[in-house]
């Protein structure tokens, strides 16, 4: 567990052809309230819509806690071309036997269909294969919500079934979606 709490206490900044994955700071409360405000956002995540800034903050400050604590933590996603905090991507969980863990991930509604959720995601894969050395990764989302599907299938994820009724928000009971990647699939994908 030490190799993963040093990562996660000192996270890299990655950068994409479009944008730059990095820790999270204080001074992000406004482009994160701006969409984590937005109920059709929160609709499809286990977080309840942020009702004012202060709980931003609150929600900041709790992620930067977990920086310091070395727990597995959430990425920044910015835009490069205004610097703008337009979602964020990050593991919920890391199992250190298993060298497996759950990625997931949040973006802001004016930013959908336009590929950045796709580019994230293929970041935080390579980081997760790469530098934390995982041999699983698994993602899920809602099953009113494919879009996220598509997201983890053009990243090379595998569909692994769907669980009856195994996910809670704040809109009730829903059914939930399963998706992995191995090393070794990644690894073959890359050479292709």
């Amino acid at each position: 567990m030490q190799f993963y709490q040093n990562e996660f206490a000192s996270l890299p900044t990655i950068r994409t052809q479009r944008l730059l994955l990095r820790p999270l700071s204080m001074r992000d409360d406004k482009d994160m309230f701006r969409y984590c405000s937005d109920p059709a956002v929160s609709r499809h995540v286990l977080w309840d819509t942020h009702p004012n800034i202060r709980h931003t903050r609150m929600t900041l400050r709790a992620v930067i806690r977990q920086y310091k604590a070395g727990k597995p933590a959430t990425f920044g996603i910015e835009r490069q071309s205004d610097h703008r905090l337009i979602g964020t991507i990050g593991f919920m969980w890391v199992n250190t036997d298993h060298r497996s863990a759950e990625v997931g991930y949040s973006l802001a509604r004016d930013c959908w269909n336009q590929v950045y959720a796709t580019e994230a995601l293929r970041a935080a894969l390579h980081y997760g294969f790469h530098t934390l050395r995982l041999n699983r990764i698994e993602a899920q989302h809602e099953i009113d919500n494919p879009a996220s599907g598509r997201v983890m299938q053009k990243c090379g994820m595998v569909y692994e079934g769907t669980l009856r009724q195994a996910g809670m928000c704040n809109y009730g009971i829903f059914d939930v979606v399963c998706y992995s990647l191995l090393a070794s699939e990644y690894k073959s994908k890359a050479a292709e």
